[in-house]
């Protein structure tokens, strides 16, 4: 009976092994053989010259450049945002807070992590009506909004990763600096961030392409489809999420359909650089940690 449930398990995960990436090239297949035809500077900057268009000379009308700045800039934002707040919040986790208080935080961070983003595009708004109303007439949903909206998206996924790295220390190398004398503090700092940074850089880099790919959050929040290049914090901005939403669901023809997927594939282009990048920083971080050892 054994042999046939351990047979049983290995015939599964081969099939699983073989059937989840043939999904995922079917995938990559389909979006490149709609969207690969239209991936030109056409497409980027329509019929504007690339350098008026990069020196912001001239603007972009018919080309996804705007929501390729846009996107940057609001996921920039929104990281500037989460990182000093989730980093901090997983060190006190797993470091400092107690027994009772440990379990009431991750408790709240693991239900932030399941709310809707719908939820939080609502709250977004809902922040900017209240602003609006209270603060200055001239705040309306921006592009500082969505990047509010954003971070709480992303914070729980910075925050439990910074807290997983830490406690995944070993306690023979926390040990080691309180036996020499140094104060938990000084540990913390000296010992167990080195140790961990890479899995943190990991956290927040994995974080950052889930902010660059949300549509729900920006759809509420600041996003339009044709803004141009966002000049201050209270503009309203184009981001490549909604504008492959936005031309999937109102194309007028095959040809700006296409445009949806060559934007879909520059979007991947993007977050799979975001990803290459976090996995570079990991194994340099990881590789200057030995080379200390």
């Amino acid at each position: 009976m054994n042999r046939v449930v351990v047979l049983t398990i290995k015939v599964l995960l081969w099939v699983t092994a073989v059937v989840v990436p043939c999904f995922v090239g079917m995938l990559l297949f389909f979006l490149l053989d709609k969207g690969l035809p239209v991936i030109s500077l056409k497409l980027l900057f329509g019929d504007v010259a690339p350098v008026k268009a990069l020196l912001l000379r001239e603007r972009v009308f018919d080309g996804i450049f705007p929501a390729m700045a846009g996107t940057f800039l609001v996921v920039l934002l929104s990281v500037m945002w989460a990182i000093p707040m989730g980093v901090l919040s997983g060190i006190y986790v797993a470091e400092f807070a107690g027994g009772t208080v440990k379990k009431i935080l991750d408790i709240s961070f693991d239900v932030l992590a399941s709310v809707p983003s719908i939820v939080i595009g609502l709250f977004g708004l809902t922040l900017a009506i209240f602003l609006h109303k209270n603060i200055s007439h001239r705040i309306y949903p921006c592009l500082l909004i969505s990047s509010a909206a954003l971070a709480i998206l992303i914070l729980p996924y910075i925050v439990r990763t910074t807290e997983l790295s830490i406690e995944s220390v070993s306690l023979p190398l926390r040990l080691a600096g309180l036996s020499l004398g140094a104060t938990k503090q000084r540990n913390l700092l000296s010992v167990i961030l080195p140790r961990c940074s890479g899995g943190i850089l990991s956290g927040v880099i994995l974080a950052t392409g889930r902010a660059a790919e949300d549509t729900a959050v920006i759809m509420l929040t600041g996003v339009v489809a044709s803004a141009g290049i966002p000049h201050s914090l209270f503009s309203r901005f184009e981001a490549l999420p909604f504008y492959i939403y936005y031309i999937s669901s109102q194309y007028a023809d095959q040809y700006e359909l296409k445009k949806g997927f060559g934007a879909a594939i520059v979007l991947l282009i993007i977050t799979g650089m975001l990803f290459g990048f976090a996995h570079l920083l990991k194994k340099l971080v990881a590789r200057k940690i030995n080379g200390f050892d």
